[in-house]
């Protein structure tokens, strides 16, 4: 079964890098922004990614911008409308490759994100298959270029959502590697922990990394874990023992990690009762 590891996430601004570290962390994952592309921002990033393998840290996770200006990084966003944010995306995609394959760490890029901005840019599209495979051709590129560097993050909008097997098996069959966040899932499945628990047992095998995160069900809240409505007795002896993972969850103070501690607590105690029922 898989043994729940403390992963922790936070910027690249060694404040939050040292709050995390002394915790001792088995995984960080770096928040990024568009300010960490600049010239000046790249070169701090390469440096704290280093600064943080240097004191012992194996598993580092580089994700992708979530935001340029006004808009979610989605990569569904057609060339000809958004010139920009496509630009974007594939500069910062190509550096964050490029950083991976110097350093050694893994790189993440969101499949999707959520809300009406998306909706808006796959009614570009004739259909919402056509908008689909827009985004799977652009992943596949990603891919070829990332290798074993990168991995795909689903997300609560109808191009790049887990939860639905078609689409599942239609992901599958890209051969992506995998992060699976809880609470997308959840959310796309309005609150289903039956839903849920399929949709990990079959992605299993290709997820590489997980986002643990509790959820309400119905909006994009990113609990705490206990908090929300998710079943993790029922998770927990579902998700890859080969992945990593890291507790993503909206924290009070961004110089205090606490809340994601309290996740891993939560979900030590959890192991620990299933652990205690199999013997």
């Amino acid at each position: 079964m898989f043994q729940p590891m403390l992963g922790l996430k936070g910027s690249s601004a060694r404040i939050q890098i040292d709050d995390r570290l002394q915790h001792q962390p088995s995984v960080y994952e770096f928040f990024t922004a568009a300010s960490d592309f600049t010239p000046d921002g790249y070169r701090r990033l390469y440096d704290a990614v280093q600064y943080v393998q240097s004191k012992g840290i194996k598993h580092i996770v580089l994700h992708h911008p979530m935001k340029f200006h006004d808009y979610h990084s989605e990569v569904v966003a057609p060339e000809k409308d958004y010139p920009d944010l496509y630009r974007f995306i594939e500069t910062t995609t190509e550096q964050l490759i490029r950083l991976g394959h110097d350093l050694n760490v893994q790189i993440l890029v969101h499949g999707g994100y959520s809300g009406p901005e998306v909706q808006h840019m796959v009614d570009l599209y004739p259909t919402v298959e056509d908008a689909r495979q827009a985004v799977y051709q652009r992943l596949d590129r990603f891919a070829n270029e990332g290798g074993q560097q990168i991995m795909f993050e689903n997300s609560i909008a109808p191009v790049f959502a887990y939860g639905h097997p078609d689409q599942e098996d239609e992901i599958l069959t890209h051969h992506y590697r995998l992060a699976f966040d809880t609470s997308h899932c959840f959310i796309e499945l309005h609150g289903d922990n039956a839903g849920l628990q399929r949709s990990l047992k079959h992605l299993a095998p290709a997820v590489v990394h997980y986002h643990l995160v509790d959820s309400m069900g119905q909006t994009h809240d990113s609990l705490q874990l206990g908090s929300g409505k998710i079943d993790w007795a029922g998770v927990l002896p579902l998700l890859n023992p080969q992945a990593t993972s890291i507790y993503e969850i909206n924290l009070h103070n961004q110089t205090n990690c606490r809340e994601q501690l309290a996740s891993h607590d939560y979900l030590l105690k959890v192991y620990h009762q299933l652990q205690s029922k199999k013997g």
